[in-house]
Parts: structure tokens; C-alpha cells; sequence
């Protein structure tokens, strides 16, 4: 960047925006598509520094992948059904409304759901793709946050520098692929195909040319690359082993009443409980919804039912053994290199305790995402920060970070509401709430009325909201203090 002109002091002169957001995934392309429709307008600008929309952690990798919520559960319906960024007027947009009612499906494709969100991302105002957010800071002689950018051109190099000026900040860099210590020297070998699911289309002909290979990960990404692989890789032409850490490769299929735990009244709840209690909840959490969906582990299954029937060496009784491994309840303890094609995992069987080898010619890892750090955005805001005893900051009800009182502003940030609102906040159930919670604590009024109480399920002794509106009698608390 040496030699690029600073920002031009025009920026002083603009008026400030109410809302500056940090990043363009499902999370805040939600708040930006709720955002202009608050009434009297809000001045937002939205900074993302890919140069078209896309968000990794929901790209399906094989066709007909479905979404495990309903397709109300979009952008924006949860809190205003008549939006015109709904998934239903992009439906009609499309003159695709009609076949849509035809078809009867209440879960939609996900590369459907792709395509509706980079309509909302193509359409709405404000959204500035190829701008890299550098630095907040704080200007407390002006009362307003600094958000520096890089402007990059189209192979990613530095093309300018700008400058905004806001009252808010919304932090939302989503998700970053995860890879596994004893993989992480893997995944950067250009000589052999070890790739992240994130990146699996972009590899895929790689690893179908591949003679075996090995997918680590039993979660909805890992069974879409396996079912991939057995449909374009015939029995006998390459071999495949699924390794999981889960004890076995199950559908997520919760009953509706365990669904109401990925909800609103859940997270307000999570959100009231001692951080100890909320770290305790995370791994119950986690199982609602990182399963398989049951229409992609069924596919699994009359897929390899199918090789079966087709070539007798396929069937598991066979002598040869099948050309389909599967096996959950492993960890890869760690991983090597045989000469320079090839990979060898060393892998452990948690209950058994067991070992054993894999020897391999290619690796997808579907082993989930990651927050990412927020640390480095808001780093000139850190001796403003305001932290809980394991020096995590601290965010209330509304996704606001706590700051010093000399601090005016606010930041809103996405990145630990795992923690603070349990595992479902960055889930799909919630993105529209989430967003509408926002603007409502932006804007310091109710632009978006949100429902008292969502869920049948009664989350603690304290008396909830009536569901239904109408009489009823409060319950007695079980104890006092």
C-alpha cells in the first residue's frame, strides 16, 4: 500500500451514518435488508470485502441440498412478512411464484435460497462489495466511530482508501473454515488434495480424480461430499472412507419442541444465565442442529444400497470389503505425508481406544466453521472494551457490546453470540430477530414490534408472556429468594 493517498478530508465534511456494518453475510445482509425499511430512513453502509455475495458455511455441495428450516425462516419475513426483500416477492420477481405454490415444498433448496440472497444482495442500496474494513476507532471530539476501508480491485490489490464516520457499528465477518491442529500442515500441501469443504467445489475435479478418499467430518457438509463422491465415482472406481468424531451419522431431526430451544425465548433465557451456566448448555446445543438432514442421510444410504446390488464386491460381507467405509466415533490423532502424493492419518476410536492407519490420496475436511475473531477489526476500541472474568467481551441482551461510558456510540458484534445467546443465534431460526433487535436498539424505538414469547416451552420459573393473547393466570414461582 505504499504511496496510496490517504482518505480525503471530504469524508469529515459528509454527514455521518447512523449504521456502518462490518462484513456482508446472511447476518448482516438481514440487517441491511431490514434496515431500509425502518420508517424516516436510516443512512447505513455496508462494507464486505469479497466482491459478490457468498457465505461458505451454508453452500450446499451437491445438488437438491435442502434447507432444514422453513423457507419463512428467510431474511427478513420473521419480523416484517411484507418486506419486498422476502424470499416470497423474490419468488414473484422471478415470475417463479405460481410453480413455487405447484411444487408444495415447505423446505427449500439451499441453492435456492443462494440465489434469493444474492438477489437482496444485488438489488438493496448501500452494500459495497471489494471494500476491505481496516481499523475502528473512536473520535471522541466528534462524537462518531471511524471505520477506515481499503477499496480493492478485482485481484484483491489495493485500489484506494476511504473513510466513513457513524454513530453505530455492526460487526459481522461471519465464519471462518475450521481445520483441525493435526491437519492444519495438510491443508496448505499443494501436492496432495486436502481441502476444507468451503473450498470442495472449487477442488472438486481434483478429488474425484483422486484413487481413495477420505472425508473427516459426519456433520450435513461432510455427508453432501460423500454423497457426491458415490455418485460420481462409480463402484470400483475409487475407493472412500467417512470418519466422523460423533458416535454415529445421524439425521438432526429434533421434535418441534426441542426446536423451540433454537428460538427467541430460548436465547433471551441463555442470555440471563451466569456465563458458567451458558458455557455448560453449549454441547446440548450443539447436537439440535449439527446433524444430517434426513433427506441428504437417506440419499447416503440408497446410495451405497445401490453400489451393493450393482457389484457383489461392494457388499459388506464381501471378502474384498466394501469400496464405502463408514465409520463414526474416530479422531485423527495425526496426520503425515507417504512420499508426496499421498497422506497418511493416524487415527484413535474415542470409546474404543483403538488405533490404527489410513493411507489416502486425498482429504476433505468437513469439520465446521469458526467465529472469526473480532479482535483485529476493533482493535483501536480495545481499552474501551469492557470484559468478563475470562477476558471475553461483554454484550447484553442486544448484541451490544459493553464500552466505556466515555464512549457515545455503539458496536454491535455477532461473533460471540454462541456464547452469550447460545448455539442457534447465528442459526437461520433466528436471523431476521437478530437483525430486528439490532435496528430496534439502533434506532432506541420499537421499528420492528418482536414477539413477548415464541415457544410453547417455558424456559426457567420465572412467569413467561401469554403465547396466545387473552386471560390467563401467571405461574407461581416455585421459590423465592
Amino acid at each position: 500500500m505504499t504511496g496510496m493517498p490517504a482518505p480525503s478530508a471530504d469524508h469529515d465534511r459528509r454527514p455521518p451514518f447512523d449504521l456502518v456494518g462490518i462484513g456482508i453475510g446472511a447476518s448482516n445482509l438481514a440487517l441491511a435488508a431490514l434496515a431500509d425499511g425502518v420508517p424516516g430512513g436510516l443512512r447505513t453502509a455496508f462494507y464486505e470485502q469479497r466482491h459478490q455475495w457468498g457465505d461458505d458455511t451454508t453452500t450446499p455441495l451437491t445438488d437438491g441440498a435442502t434447507r432444514r428450516v422453513p423457507f419463512l425462516a428467510d431474511l427478513v419475513s420473521p419480523a416484517d412478512p411484507g418486506s419486498p426483500w422476502s424470499f416470497l416477492r423474490y419468488l414473484r420477481a422471478r415470475d417463479r411464484l405460481f410453480p413455487f405454490c405447484v411444487a408444495g415444498s415447505f423446505h427449500i433448496q439451499r441453492a435456492e435460497y443462494h440465489a434469493y440472497c444474492r438477489w437482496v444482495a444485488g438489488s438493496l442500496p448501500g452494500l459495497h462489495f471489494g471494500h476491505q474494513v481496516d481499523s475502528v476507532r473512536w473520535n471522541p471530539e466528534r462524537a462518531l466511530f471511524e471505520v477506515d476501508f481499503t477499496q480493492l480491485d478485482a485481484d484483491g490489490e489495493a485500489a484506494g482508501l476511504g473513510r466513513a464516520h457513524t454513530r453505530a457499528v455492526v460487526v459481522g465477518t461471519g465464519a471462518e473454515p475450521y481445520v483441525p491442529e493435526p491437519l492444519r500442515p495438510l491443508a496448505d500441501a499443494p501436492s496432495v488434495p486436502v481441502v476444507h469443504s468451503a473450498d470442495y467445489l472449487r477442488h472438486r475435479d481434483a478429488v474425484l480424480a483422486a484413487g481413495h478418499v477420505t472425508v473427516v467430518g459426519s456433520g450435513q457438509s461432510g455427508a453432501e461430499a460423500v454423497l457426491d463422491l458415490l455418485r460420481a465415482r462409480p463402484a470400483g472406481r475409487g475407493r472412500l472412507h467417512w470418519i466422523g468424531r460423533t458416535e454415529s451419522f445421524t439425521s438432526a431431526e429434533p421434535a418441534r419442541l426441542g426446536l423451540e430451544q433454537l428460538g427467541p425465548d430460548h436465547a433471551r433465557y441463555l442470555h440471563a444465565l451466569p456465563p458458567e451456566a451458558r458455557d455448560a448448555l453449549a454441547p446440548h446445543q450443539r447436537r439440535l442442529h449439527h446433524g444430517i438432514d434426513p433427506v441428504t442421510a437417506d440419499a447416503v444410504h440408497d446410495e451405497l444400497y445401490r453400489r451393493a446390488l450393482r457389484d457383489p464386491g461392494t457388499d459388506p460381507q464381501d471378502d474384498a470389503g466394501p469400496d464405502a467405509v463408514l465409520v463414526p466415533g474416530v479422531r485423527v490423532r495425526t496426520a503425515g505425508r507417504v512420499a508426496t502424493t499421498r497422506v497418511e492419518l493416524h487415527l484413535e476410536h474415542i470409546r474404543q481406544g483403538t488405533r490404527s492407519r489410513l493411507t489416502t490420496d486425498a482429504v476433505v475436511l468437513a469439520t465446521g466453521y469458526r467465529e472469526r475473531p473480532i479482535g483485529r477489526v476493533l482493535a483501536g476500541l480495545d481499552p474501551y472494551l469492557r470484559r468478563d472474568a475470562a477476558e471475553r467481551p461483554r454484550t447484553d441482551e442486544s448484541f451490544r457490546l459493553a464500552l466505556d461510558p466515555s464512549v457515545t456510540g455503539a458496536v454491535y458484534a455477532y461473533g460471540g453470540d454462541t456464547r452469550t445467546h447460545g448455539t442457534g443465534a447465528p442459526g437461520p431460526w433466528l436471523t431476521a430477530w437478530r437483525a430486528a433487535t439490532v435496528l430496534n436498539a439502533v434506532t432506541g424505538r420499537e421499528v420492528y414490534p418482536l414477539p413477548r414469547r415464541t415457544a410453547f416451552t417455558t424456559f426457567g420459573l420465572a412467569a413467561p408472556a401469554p403465547l396466545v393473547p387473552g386471560p390467563g393466570r401467571p405461574l407461581t414461582p416455585l421459590a423465592r429468594n
